[in-house]
């Protein structure tokens, strides 16, 4: 009986709730034949921001109102409305392209869309969102191209807007190399480019058709090609990691042939836990591009052992011969191999395979010298330690 009576009040607690915000909706509904004008809000704050201001208010004791209206011009004449229900205390107004002070007008609404008075408001934004972008782009030459940076810190949708000259001599958008995007960090990297001097026109805009100014820059595409792999030596430096002896050598990483005993492999044992190096001479002086690195599989299995997870590729033109990592080595770049499937240690699935087969290509700092040798630290394999296998590797960019 008792259970029973506890049921019973729940159920009644239940409608009654129901029937509450019902009747609370009910006297929300617009009634079309009152024309009675809502009061006006008070105590009214602002708030300015990026591109856009917070008005906050002091919402009148009055039934009758439905909602807050926001009435306002951009800078480009275009005439917006911002709206917030009567449970809030609170309306953005946004889209603002400029810091001047712009007027807002602040009205509330009644339940059968009569406005009051207007409230009168001014502010005052901060710089846009899209103006902020546009000022932190970089153009820098890349091999077979360019890349694109920008920051975009308050993560707004923007547009990156890229023209290129047509047949006619005229700029017109390049929608495959402009970017749309909300990220934080901006990264474009665009190959396949003529390695001839090209012209190049920017601007950024915003979900509201603003715009900034057009930049105008000219990018010069550096030429790629593969170092030749006969050039290739072996140069063992002191603190350089021991190779495993059943067969592996560091100079098979540039035989062009797949499996073992074809394969850099150094000891773990001899070469003890500190993060192993392997070094050798490129042959040549070049700006490098990338390096491309084709990971030594167990059977099927890629990310194992010692292939390497965590590693570093310094560059040297003329390397201390004591073998310590000094300022004679530039760091061209930190990387990271990633699984892609994300399945547990010593479980490669098909996609997996199929993309450590075709091996990885680890793109070099742009901003790095021309330099002659090259080593590869590893931090981490996939195993935990730090020794490290290479079954292939290749490198490009531009000798000179």
């Amino acid at each position: 009986m008792k259970s029973e009576t506890i049921t019973k009040c729940l159920l009644l607690f239940t409608l009654l709730c129901i029937l509450f915000s019902c009747k609370e909706e009910e006297l929300r509904q617009p009634a079309e034949n009152d024309t009675t004008v809502p009061q006006l809000v008070s105590n009214v704050k602002v708030e300015n921001l990026s591109g856009k201001a917070r008005i906050t208010y002091k919402l009148p004791n009055d039934k009758n109102l439905l909602y807050v209206k926001a009435v306002f011009t951009l800078a480009n004449g275009t005439n917006f409305e911002a709206k917030s229900s009567f449970y809030k205390d609170t309306v953005v107004v946004e889209g603002f392209a400029d810091t001047q002070e712009h007027e807002v007008k602040l009205y509330s609404v009644s339940r059968s869309e009569v406005l009051s008075e207007p409230t009168i408001v001014k502010v005052k934004p901060l710089e846009a969102p899209f103006q902020k972008v546009f000022k932190s782009i970089r153009v820098l030459d890349a091999f077979g191209g360019y890349n694109l940076t920008a920051t975009n810190p308050t993560r707004d949708n923007i547009s990156i807007i890229v023209m290129r000259r047509n047949a006619f001599n005229e700029f017109e958008v390049d929608n495959f190399k402009s970017i749309f995007t909300r990220t934080d960090a901006v990264l474009s990297k665009i190959r396949g480019l003529s390695t001839t001097k090209q012209e190049l026109a920017i601007f950024v805009k915003d979900k509201w058709g603003n715009s900034s100014d057009t930049l105008y820059t000219d990018i010069n595409p550096i030429f790629e090609a593969k170092l030749d792999p006969q050039l290739f030596r072996a140069l063992v430096l002191p603190g350089d990691a021991p190779q495993v002896t059943n067969g592996a050598a560091l100079v098979y990483a540039w035989d062009g042939r797949l499996g073992w005993p074809y394969t850099s492999f150094t000891h773990q044992i001899n070469g003890g836990d500190v993060p192993h190096m392997v070094t050798f001479d490129t042959g040549v002086s070049a700006k490098l591009s990338r390096v491309w690195i084709r990971p030594f599989p167990e059977g099927t299995r890629y990310y194992y052992l010692s292939t390497m997870k965590r590693f570093e590729i310094y560059g040297s033109s003329s390397p201390n011969l004591n073998g310590a990592l000094d300022a004679s080595w530039i760091l061209l770049g930190s990387y990271t191999v990633v699984k892609p499937s994300g399945l547990p240690y010593g479980n490669d699935n098909a996609e997996d395979q199929a993309t450590a087969a075709a091996g990885f290509s680890w793109d070099v700092d742009l901003a790095a010298p021309k330099v002659r040798y090259l080593r590869i630290r590893c931090l981490e394999n996939w195993a935990g330690g730090t020794a490290q296998s290479i079954n292939e590797i290749e490198v490009y960019g531009a000798a000179q």
